[in-house]
C-alpha cells in the first residue's frame, strides 16, 4: 500500500539578489504577483494537492513570510467592524490553509543544503519540494499527478518541461527514456545547468519534486558542485542510476501554463499573465494592452509589435474560453 504524502517543504532562504532593491528589505517570495505574494500561490497549490504539513526553509530577514500566514487580529477586527467581509476573507485565507513550520537555512550552500535541513521534519516517508519562482496555473494538473505517480512507482518524481534548447543552461536537464505512458518518462541522467551542446535532451527540470526519503541519505554526501553549492539535482542524479537502492526517478512531463517569477522580466510576464484572465482585471487589462502598444510602437512596426506584446492576453482568453 502507497503512504498517503502531506509533507511539503519549500525551501525559502535566497536572497533575491535579481530583484534588488526590492528585496532589500523585503522577502522575495513576499513580492505580489497581482493581489497575492508568490509564496501564498505556492502553498495554496500544497494545500490543494492534500499536502497540509508545510516545512518552509527560511534566511534571515524572512519574518515576512510567518506574518503573512499567521493571524493579524487587528486588522481583522477592523475589516470585521467595518463589515468588509471580502477583504476579511482574503486576510483569513493564507492562515487556514496548511500547518506551517520554520527553520533557518543558516549557511547559503544550495537548494541540495535547503532540502537536507528538512529532514527531521520530515523524517522517513516520502515529501513533495515546491520552488517558490514556478506557479503552476490552478486549472492545470502537476502536484497531483507527480503524487500519484509516486504511488504507483515508488520513485522519486521530478517535474519536466520542454524548453528551447538555447534556454536549457538555464536548467538541470534529464536524460529520459519513454515508458507506456507518453507524459511520464524514466530519468536515467541528470546535468544541472548543462550548454546547449552537452545537455542530454530539452527537458529542464522546474520547481516541483516528489521525493523517496533515501535523498536525505545521498544529500548527506553530496559534495558541493556547481557554484559551489550542494546541488539537488547531483543527488538526484545518483539516485537515477541506483534504482535497486534508491528506487530511482522518473519524470512527469508538464504541458500546462507555468508563470516563472524567477528574473524581473518573467516576473512581469507573469503578473500580466495572471492578472488579463482575472474577471476583475481581465477586460480593462487587455483594452488597455491593446492601447498601450498602439501608441508606443512605431506606426510600421505596429501590427507585428501589437500581436506579439498582445499574445499574452490572447492565449489567455482563448484558454479561458
Amino acid at each position: 500500500m502507497s503512504t498517503v504524502i502531506t509533507k511539503a517543504v519549500i525551501p525559502a532562504a535566497g536572497l533575491g539578489t535579481r530583484f534588488l532593491p526590492a528585496t532589500k528589505a523585503m522577502p522575495k517570495e513576499m513580492l505580489p504577483v497581482v493581489d497575492k505574494p508568490a509564496i501564498q500561490y505556492v502553498v495554496e497549490e500544497a494545500a490543494a494537492a492534500g499536502l497540509t504539513d508545510i516545512v518552509m526553509v527560511t534566511g534571515r530577514h524572512k519574518n515576512a513570510l510567518e506574518n503573512h500566514f499567521d493571524r493579524m487580529t487587528e486588522l481583522e477586527s477592523l475589516l470585521e467592524i467595518k463589515g468588509d467581509h471580502d477583504r476579511l476573507a482574503k486576510v483569513r485565507h493564507p492562515t487556514r490553509l496548511a500547518d506551517i513550520h520554520y527553520l533557518r537555512q543558516g549557511d547559503p550552500l544550495g537548494l541540495g543544503h535547503a532540502v537536507l535541513r528538512a529532514r527531521m521534519h520530515v523524517g522517513n516517508q516520502p515529501f513533495a519540494v515546491l520552488l517558490g519562482d514556478d506557479l503552476i496555473d490552478v486549472r492545470d494538473e502537476l502536484l497531483t499527478r507527480m503524487l500519484a505517480e509516486q504511488g504507483k512507482r515508488n520513485a522519486s518524481i521530478v517535474a519536466l518541461l520542454e524548453v528551447d534548447p538555447s534556454q536549457i543552461h538555464l536548467y538541470g536537464a534529464a536524460a529520459v527514456e519513454a515508458t507506456d505512458d507518453p507524459d511520464v518518462v524514466r530519468v536515467t541522467g541528470l546535468v544541472e545547468k548543462p550548454s546547449t551542446e552537452d545537455a542530454p535532451s530539452n527537458l529542464a527540470i522546474i520547481g516541483r519534486y516528489v521525493l523517496r526519503p533515501e535523498v536525505f541519505d545521498v544529500l548527506e554526501r553530496t559534495l558541493p558542485g556547481k557554484g559551489n553549492e550542494i546541488q539537488l539535482t547531483d543527488a538526484l542524479q545518483e539516485m537515477a542510476v541506483t534504482p535497486e537502492t534508491t528506487g530511482g526517478v522518473y519524470g512527469v512531463i508538464f504541458r500546462g501554463r507555468r508563470y516563472d517569477t524567477g528574473d524581473r522580466l518573467d516576473y512581469i510576464k507573469a503578473i500580466v499573465q495572471l492578472a488579463v484572465e482575472r474577471e476583475d482585471l481581465g477586460p480593462d487589462l487587455r483594452a488597455w494592452l491593446h492601447a498601450f502598444v498602439a501608441s508606443h510602437v512605431e506606426p510600421a512596426a505596429v501590427g507585428a509589435a501589437a500581436v506579439g506584446a498582445a499574445a499574452v492576453g490572447a492565449a489567455a482568453v482563448g484558454a479561458a474560453a
